[in-house]
């Protein structure tokens, strides 16, 4: 077989489940350049060792609601196959409701987070991780659940600095933890990364604060009140917005 045969076959991915991963040239050069490696450190993870890395938390990767964050998350090497795992999931579930279908297919998106230093790199795992999401659901960028996973990216892909737990802008890196409620409904908490970093600590069994339960150290930095799919698009069209009235300013 040829090189990218052979990457194409790596790549399967269970049916009903669109493999968004870019062109084949890409994806086997691990490196974009040699400055970049000398400046930052680039140097991206093959595919296959990804694959045999989430194997090894493999229930874990299947699991709608399990929590992953990729702290050096480049392009979406591995957020990418995570999601798509989850959306996998979905499928064995949920085929049979085009309603609960989509919405824990959106659920799977809200369960993925990044970090990265790179500004290029954040916009491409972006657009990776929404190509998957929207082509398993056949959607085109009109449709409010787009836009609605759009909104969720920017706010669990963060450009920033996982050392420092600061944002590209010098603020502190906020995540959102979202539920699903039923009945086409979502919760949203904020935390703080710095703050939940330190917590777990605090939290340990021998720690001096073990005592107080995780229930008293994790607290929010704001909850939200349930939101729709509608809400999450109208949060994605806000953040448009504002961002078109900076450059014009």
């Amino acid at each position: 077989r040829t090189s990218c045969e052979l990457l194409a076959h790596e790549q399967q991915t269970p049916d009903g489940v669109q493999d968004a991963t870019p062109d084949c040239i890409r994806l086997m050069s691990l490196v974009k350049s040699k400055q970049r490696v000398a400046d930052h450190g680039e140097v991206f993870t093959p595919v296959w060792m990804a694959e045999a890395m989430l194997d090894l938390v493999k229930g874990e990767t299947e699991r709608i609601d399990s929590r992953f964050l990729e702290p050096a998350c480049g392009s979406g090497t591995f957020l990418v196959r995570i999601l798509q795992r989850k959306l996998a999931a979905v499928e064995l579930k949920f085929s049979k409701s085009d309603f609960e279908k989509r919405h824990y297919a959106l659920l799977a998106v809200m369960c993925t987070y990044g970090i990265e230093l790179l500004p290029d790199n954040i916009d491409e795992c972006r657009a990776n991780m929404l190509e998957v999401f929207a082509g398993y659901l056949k959607i085109k960028e009109s449709d409010d659940l787009y836009r609605a996973a759009s909104y969720v990216l920017l706010q669990n892909l963060v450009h920033g600095d996982a050392m420092t737990m600061l944002t590209s802008d010098g603020q502190p890196i906020t995540f959102a933890e979202w539920g699903y409620l039923g009945k086409g409904k979502f919760q949203r908490r904020d935390f703080r990364l710095d703050i939940l970093t330190h917590s777990s600590a605090f939290s340990a069994e021998d720690s001096l604060f073990a005592h107080l339960g995780k229930h008293k150290i994790f607290t929010p930095d704001r909850t939200w009140s349930p939101m729709a799919v509608g809400d999450l698009a109208a949060g994605f069209v806000q953040v448009e917005l504002t961002q078109s009235l900076k450059e014009q300013a």
